[in-house]
């Protein structure tokens, strides 16, 4: 009999999801204030046009993304030197706190959700993980293993 992995999948997904957004503050960011916030992070200043593809939004929806993040003080607009009309985004040091406190808190979550697994275990599973979503999504990125 074959294995139903996507139920497991989604299951883990759901759980992981709520158990995370309980462990941010009241009013904290949603995930995609934090997916924005992690991008710049891990890429340095972003165009806003250039911020919307790598986002796979529409342009208008990351101008309202980035109101908010602004309003917060998590980001920086400023205008390009090289051409007005475009519009740079940047961390700011309180978003760069902001990604580091979510890491934090998607470890604690992490090792809550994954706790029967053994380290060689996990490390298993996210190997198969990262092979099985660079089959479908060529674009992701992942940070350098030690």
């Amino acid at each position: 009999m074959r294995q139903g992995v996507l139920p497991l999948l989604e299951h883990l997904t759901r759980v992981g999801k709520r158990a995370y957004l309980n462990d941010m503050d009241p009013g904290g960011l949603r995930p995609r204030h934090l997916i924005a916030l992690r991008l710049l992070a891990e890429r340095g200043p972003q165009g806003q046009q250039g911020l919307a593809e790598a986002l796979s939004l529409d342009p208008s929806n990351v101008v309202g993304l980035l109101n908010e993040l602004e309003e917060r003080d998590l980001v920086v607009r400023r205008r390009d030197p090289a051409d007005r009309r475009r519009h740079i985004v940047e961390l700011s040091p309180a978003g760069a706190q902001e990604v580091a406190l979510a890491d934090e808190r998607a470890v604690d979550v992490e090792d809550r959700l994954l706790v029967a697994l053994t380290a060689e275990e996990r490390a298993t599973l996210f190997d198969l993980l990262r092979r099985a979503v660079g089959t479908t999504s060529p674009a992701c990125e992942f940070p350098p293993e030690d």
